[in-house]
């Protein structure tokens, strides 16, 4: 076996052939004939001296060789492509499409959006609400501004924003309630949640010293709702105590219309910038440095 690394064209047909599990397939997916591709997979199998691939029934099934070869290229075409197009972004100025939860964008990014536009405004910053936990691996965003945990997923680039600060909130008629008494005060009042972080309560709780066993107890005759949106304007409403991050309650908090009766706590997650292969690291970093920036000015 030669040292040399074999023709790009070889390796891109064996690439097409093997995913497709066709060679006709792989012809028409790069336009050539079936006998260009057969040829060319026939010389990568002379260079490599080893077959890559079996027959089953009309169709070709990869060998031990060909399953190895294939893990290793298809990943070297994917980074390949995801630069090409990163560049092309770059090159063609095309927007940069961040996808934001709803209530950390209503609450927190929309209201400084215009600052935003203006001071980047080579960044072409498109946003959108999302739903569930958003995922710039599926190609029509950007990047992703999200609270996670580690590990940080192999297959994006994070950057770090700030801390994940969460606590228990209420509106002023019960947060006055709860004002200077313990934290088991709480089992006194409703205990809502959002089904997007039913970590957050035991979270808190472990922080604080609350015992858990109670807590879980307490959230069984509480309320829940789908969305962190909804469960913002039912403590605004009065139904209960929430738990929240503080980053999205900050107007909330000044206003007066919330109050934490007995602070915030760290937790083990971090506001993070989630960018896919083919986004530039260099506007992913520009983003980054604006929010931190935003999170420490004066309000």
């Amino acid at each position: 076996m030669l040292d040399s690394l074999p023709p790009l064209n070889a390796l891109k047909a064996f690439e097409a052939a093997a995913r497709l599990g066709s060679i006709t397939a792989a012809a028409q997916e790069l336009s050539v004939t079936h006998g260009a591709v057969s040829r060319q997979i026939r010389a990568l199998e002379a260079h490599l001296e080893t077959a890559l691939f079996e027959r089953a029934g009309r169709g070709l099934v990869l060998t031990r060789h060909g399953r190895q070869l294939h893990a290793g290229v298809s990943e070297a075409f994917a980074t390949l492509r995801s630069s090409c197009r990163a560049l092309s972004r770059e090159i063609e100025g095309a927007p940069f499409t961040l996808a934001c939860p709803g209530s950390l964008l209503a609450r927190w990014l929309i209201p400084r959006l215009d600052r935003l536009h203006r001071e980047l405004p080579a960044l072409r910053l498109n946003v959108l609400a999302s739903d569930g936990e958003p995922d710039p691996r599926r190609g029509d965003i950007s990047a992703a501004l999200a609270f996670i945990a580690p590990p940080w997923p192999s297959d994006m680039q994070v950057i770090e924003i700030a801390a994940e600060t969460i606590g228990a909130v209420a509106a002023p008629n019960i947060a006055a309630r709860l004002s200077g008494r313990p934290f088991e005060a709480l089992f006194e009042e409703t205990i809502l949640e959002t089904t997007s972080r039913l970590q957050a309560w035991p979270q808190w709780a472990q922080a604080c010293g609350l015992d858990e066993a109670a807590l879980a107890g307490a959230r069984q005759t509480g309320q829940r709702f789908e969305h962190l949106y909804y469960l913002l304007e039912a403590a605004l409403a009065g139904l209960g105590v929430a738990i929240a991050p503080r980053l999205v309650i900050e107007g909330d908090l000044q206003s007066g219309r919330l109050v934490a009766p007995w602070g915030f706590v760290d937790t083990d997650a971090r506001l993070c910038l989630l960018l896919g292969r083919g986004t530039s690291l260099q506007s992913g970093e520009q983003l980054a440095a604006w929010l931190r920036h935003e999170l420490t000015a004066p309000a």
